[in-house]
C-alpha cells in the first residue's frame, strides 16, 4: 500500500521531523512542534489546531495577551511558549499566560521572574537563552555567563530545564547546535530549544527536544 503525500504544511513539516529524528536513531514524539504564530490572525492559528497542532509560541506578551486568551478558553489542552524576548516589566504577565518560557537571558529577568511566581503561585519551565554565535545584537547571555546565570535562576526557585539558541544567519548551524548540545549536557538539562524553518531537521538531528517553526507552517510573514 502506498503511503499518503503529506499535503499540508503541518503534515510536512511532521514528516521531516519524522525523517531527521529517525536519521539519527530518534523517535519523532520526543521532539516538541513548537508553531510560532506571532503576527498571524486567530483564524490561521484555528487551523492548525482543527489539525491537530497543540503547542503555540508567540514572540511579544502584549500581542499574545491580545489573541489567545479567547482562543484558549475554548481550546484548553493548548500549551502557550514564549519564545521572544522577555522584558523584565512583562515578568508576572509572561508567567499569567505562558506555559513555558525559552528567553530567560540576564539577571534583571530572572529576578523579576522568580518574584512574580512567589506572587501568583506558579511556576512554568524555562530555558536559558545562549548567545551562541556572539552576536552583538542578539538576545542570549554569553557562554561564560551560564553557569552565573543558572545558579542565579536556580536561587530563585526557576526551572530551568534546557537551554534555547538562535544561531547566526546564512552560517551553517550544525556547529552551533551542536555546542548548545554540549552545554547543556555539562549542566544537566535535558531539554534544547534550537531549530527554526530553515534548520530544524539539522537541529532535530543534534539533539533538539524543542523545535519553533513559523514561517514553513503558516508561511512568510
Amino acid at each position: 500500500m502506498e503511503q499518503a503525500v503529506p499535503s499540508s504544511p503541518l503534515e510536512i513539516v511532521r514528516s521531516r521531523i519524522a525523517s531527521a529524528a529517525r536519521i539519527a536513531g530518534r523517535k519523532a514524539d520526543q521532539i516538541a512542534l513548537v508553531a510560532v504564530s506571532k503576527t498571524k490572525p486567530a483564524e490561521a492559528i484555528l487551523d492548525l489546531i482543527a489539525q491537530g497542532q497543540r503547542v503555540f509560541g508567540e514572540n511579544r506578551v502584549q500581542e499574545a495577551q491580545d489573541k489567545w486568551p479567547a482562543i484558549r478558553a475554548a481550546h484548553t489542552d493548548i500549551s502557550l511558549h514564549l519564545v521572544g524576548q522577555l522584558q523584565s516589566n512583562k515578568a508576572e504577565d509572561a508567567l499569567a499566560l505562558f506555559d513555558c518560557i525559552h528567553s530567560l537571558d540576564r539577571a534583571s529577568v530572572i529576578a523579576a521572574l522568580g518574584k512574580a511566581q512567589e506572587k501568583l503561585g506558579r511556576k512554568v519551565p524555562c530555558f536559558v537563552q545562549v548567545n551562541i554565535g556572539a552576536e552583538e545584537q542578539k538576545g542570549g547571555c554569553t557562554v561564560a555567563e551560564l553557569p552565573g546565570l543558572l545558579d542565579q535562576a536556580r536561587d530563585a526557585g526557576i526551572e530551568v530545564i534546557g537551554l534555547m539558541c538562535v544561531p547566526p544567519a546564512d552560517i551553517e548551524p550544525a556547529p552551533f547546535f551542536a555546542l548548545l548540545d554540549k552545554l547543556a549536557d555539562d549542566h544537566g538539562l535535558p531539554a534544547l530549544s534550537m531549530g527554526m524553518s530553515d534548520d530544524f531537521e539539522t537541529a532535530v538531528q543534534l539533539g533538539a527536544t524543542h523545535i519553533r517553526v513559523g514561517s514553513a507552517l503558516f508561511g512568510s510573514r
